[in-house]
């Protein structure tokens, strides 16, 4: 294929006759003699005299070097076609088209299928080797069937890699002779994500190879026809991406199918909507898994011998990888009366994720794992995550550990940093070394009792001391986890109990991450820190206002420290408005993100922090890890220069990626619980008030924390407005009102599980509450007409109950 290059149509000349002139006044310019005799015009002007129409050749030359747009305007306006000849020109066009030789429209023509030598393209799905496919960002249906292109991305190229869903100016590369990818291309640069025009969803075959595409998107509540011939064979119940197809000046839009993506139900996993949703990558390229199949268990050599030392390992009862392992014994040291000494070991995957390689680009590019309820979809391969890396019950495996002394009161004296080979002495559940500590001990805990089970609760003990001096903000909030059959449905939801040992792991894990931060800023070492900043002076005032109206104030004096938000909690723990006033304070703290520069972190009441305790799950820890091996001279895999260079571009991407994985996780969430409920319309349901917006209130489920919508329509029949101060919707004629937090009973009318959206009807009522002027600013009545009844724009949703699958 031609180059990017952009050239000049084929030079033109001109017959003696038409060279001449009646008139010397109006000779040529010694710029259009030079076009005259043949030579390239300026570039401005491009336009030549011409006794004849181009050939078929010419034209499919200048279509192939264009990257413009070019229609028949163009055409003519390139070879010099004026008057009469734009005539014959279009014929010629015409009788193109109708061979097969030209596809498109009058304004926009090219030759069946073929692209530009540079386009705009989108990423949106990968093969079975796990290469990126992608297609052009605009495609016109009747230039043929969109081309699939295959990225090849080479070494040396500096642009970031795409992933699914990015958008790319790319380097097109016709490949002759290959049918499934009859174009490769190399990225020059990522742009800006846009509003796709494509979308997801489940398609429903109805009949005569038509059907509808079910939402998954809660904001897109909409179903779209599929017409003939649009289906692209789909079958029921896969996930699709469809475009919206073009429809006459009135007609109704219809959907066409441009990917399957696989059906979640048959793969007993509704996880695989997320994936697809946010752009996760799923699939390890060959080179990946290639790079990890080869890599080999870790001798001894020069690392700290920890074989002997009786590490153990507390997990979730159905974790699959170990990436921790602790040991506390009293400290020795007889002028630390009192005191422990304490081993925090971390798989040692800087070993085998070396910066730059295969491994390395692609833990970078998915930033972290994430585990929804039916599938886990890791950082690394499994040969890594799972193996390798994994600190298994009996297994020699490389570590990087801590090794820290505190004193009876929970103050750290000292810290170091070693490369070891540990052999972990058990793998316990959270439960298991609860139940032994509690006095139920089994055969793995009871040898362990003595020596390892209660030297780790009395360090905590003490650890827990410094922790209750230091103030963390104490919001323990519950978290409910799902339970799944063996066919991936739900059968039944659970709130685990909060244990010591989870308190206890979670302690010990805080003190390494602190020695991390605290060892490399000793080093004036470049890291990646976990900050979470102080609430905005905006958030503070609205919490202010808010607190006001239950007779609560917060102090403004001062430096703000978590030890204010905590007392708030306590003063109004066994108040009616407990759960309310714990809402209201959650939803005033800062995002946690990652950063190179130290903004401390508010929520723990720290000066500094970094994560190094979960390699395996989260690049932030590996890029901690390669620091501390740089700091310390441990060895191969240290930080590198350009990794230096790069950490705050490294911060922003996986701070980002921690964000999808978390709104992908909670998406599945919704997913699952919205089909466990489809069986239930019409059923009613002890709720609380979990949020509140313009056009109705949320809820949140007591039985099973799922959360739903219940829209102004639905709750009475009067005005709704929003009042923002006493975080309530308050009803406009009699003043009853819904505050966030207040206990209610709702019906569920409506379930869409593929979009994991729930609609309730408010059966309680609301509650006289003392307003002050804070709400949002009221519509005019008279313009409410089509509006439902909160002011919200467009028609308030069918009441009517029914249910999707």
């Amino acid at each position: 294929m031609a180059t990017s290059k952009k050239t000049a149509p084929p030079k033109k000349t001109v017959s003696a006759g038409k060279a001449k002139t009646k008139n010397p006044a109006k000779a040529k310019s010694p710029k259009k003699r030079k076009a005259a005799k043949g030579g390239k015009a300026p570039p401005s002007k491009r336009v030549a005299a011409r006794a004849s129409l181009p050939s078929k050749k010419e034209i499919f030359e200048f279509l192939e070097t264009t990257s413009a747009k070019a229609g028949k305007r163009e055409i003519a306006r390139a070879f010099g076609i004026k008057g009469a000849e734009r005539i014959a020109l279009k014929s010629l066009l015409r009788e193109m088209t109708e061979e097969g030789l030209l596809a498109g429209s009058r304004r926009r023509l090219m030759r069946p299928g073929l692209l530009p030598s540079v386009t705009v393209l989108e990423v949106h799905t990968r093969d079975e080797d796990g290469e990126f496919v992608a297609r052009p960002a605009t495609w016109d249906d009747e230039a043929g069937p969109m081309p699939k292109i295959l990225m090849v991305e080479s070494r040396g190229n500096l642009a970031p890699t795409p992933g699914i869903g990015d958008r790319v100016l790319a380097r097109i590369i016709a490949q002759d002779g290959d049918a499934d990818y009859p174009y490769h291309a190399r990225t020059i640069k990522k742009l800006p994500r846009t509003t796709s025009r494509s979308l997801l969803g489940i398609f429903r075959a109805i009949s005569d190879g038509r059907g509808v595409i079910d939402p998954i998107d809660k904001k897109q509540l909409k179903e779209w026809t599929v017409p003939q011939g649009s289906t692209d064979d789909a079958e029921d119940g896969e996930l699709v991406r469809f475009e919206i197809a073009r429809s006459a000046r009135y007609g109704v839009p219809t959907a066409r199918i441009v990917a399957r993506l696989g059906n979640p139900e048959a793969q007993q996993s509704i996880s695989l909507i997320a994936l697809h949703a946010h752009g996760i990558p799923d699939v390890f390229p060959p080179d990946v898994i290639a790079e990890a199949e080869a890599a080999k268990s870790v001798e001894l050599g020069a690392r700290f011998d920890l074989r002997n030392t009786p590490l153990i390992t507390i997990d979730p009862v159905d974790a699959r990888d170990h990436d921790d392992a602790v040991f506390a014994e009293p400290d020795t040291d007889p002028d630390n009366e009192g005191g422990w000494a304490v081993i925090v070991a971390i798989a040692d995957v800087a070993h085998y994720v070396t910066p730059g390689r295969a491994l390395d680009r692609e833990a970078r590019k998915r930033g972290n794992s994430v585990y929804f309820p039916d599938r886990v979809v890791p950082m690394l391969p499994e040969r890594i995550s799972n193996e390798l890396c994994s600190l298994k019950e009996g297994e020699p495996r490389p570590c990087l550990a801590v090794r820290m002394v505190f004193d009876k009161h929970g103050h750290k004296k000292s810290q170091r940093f070693f490369r070891g080979l540990m052999r972990s002495a058990a793998s316990l559940s959270y439960e298991q070394a609860q139940a032994a500590i509690d006095g139920s001990t089994d055969e793995a805990t009871a040898p362990l009792l003595d020596t390892v089970l209660r030297p780790l609760w009395g360090a905590y003990a003490s650890l827990n001391k410094a922790r209750k001096a230091r103030g963390p903000l104490e919001l323990d909030l519950p978290e409910r986890k799902i339970l799944l059959d063996g066919k991936g449905r739900v059968r039944g939801i659970a709130t685990p109990p909060r244990l010591d040992a989870h308190r206890l792991i979670e302690e010990l894990m805080i003190q390494a991450n602190v020695a991390a931060a605290e060892t490399l800023e000793s080093k004036r070492s470049p890291l990646v820190y976990r900050i979470h900043d102080a609430p905005s002076k905006e958030k503070i005032v609205a919490l202010g206002e808010f607190l006001a109206t239950i007779d609560m104030k917060i102090s403004k004096a001062g430096t703000l420290k978590p030890a204010q938000f905590n007392r708030i909690l306590a003063d109004t723990s066994q108040s009616p408005n407990a759960e309310l006033v714990a809402e209201v304070v959650l939803r005033s703290q800062s995002q946690a993100e990652y950063n190179p520069r130290n903004l401390g972190h508010f929520g723990l009441n720290l000066l500094r922090y970094a994560h190094f305790t979960s390699p395996i799950r989260r690049y932030a820890d590996l890029i901690v890890h390669r620091a501390l091996i740089r700091a310390f001279g441990l060895g191969e895999g240290g930080l590198t220069d350009k990794e230096i260079d790069a950490l705050e571009e490294t911060s922003d991407a996986i701070s980002d990626t921690e964000r999808r994985a978390m709104a992908a996780e909670r998406d599945t969430v919704d997913r699952l619980i919205a089909t466990y409920l489809a069986d239930r319309i019409g059923a009613e349901f002890p709720a609380k008030v979990s949020g509140l917006v313009r056009s109705g209130l949320f809820v949140r489920l007591a039985e099973t924390g799922a959360d739903g919508f219940v829209p102004a329509s639905a709750i009475g029949h009067e005005y709704f407005y929003h009042d923002e101060v006493h975080q309530a919707l308050v009803g406009e004629d009699t003043g009853l009102a819904y505050r966030l937090g207040d206990p209610v009973e709702v019906r569920l009318v409506e379930a869409i599980p593929t979009a994991g959206a729930l609609r309730f009807d408010m059966l309680s009522e609301g509650r006289k509450i003392a307003t002050s002027g804070g709400r949002s600013r009221l519509p005019d009545r008279s313009k409410l007409r089509g509006r439902g009844k909160s002011g919200s724009r467009g028609p308030s949703r069918s009441r009517r109950p029914r249910k999707r699958r």
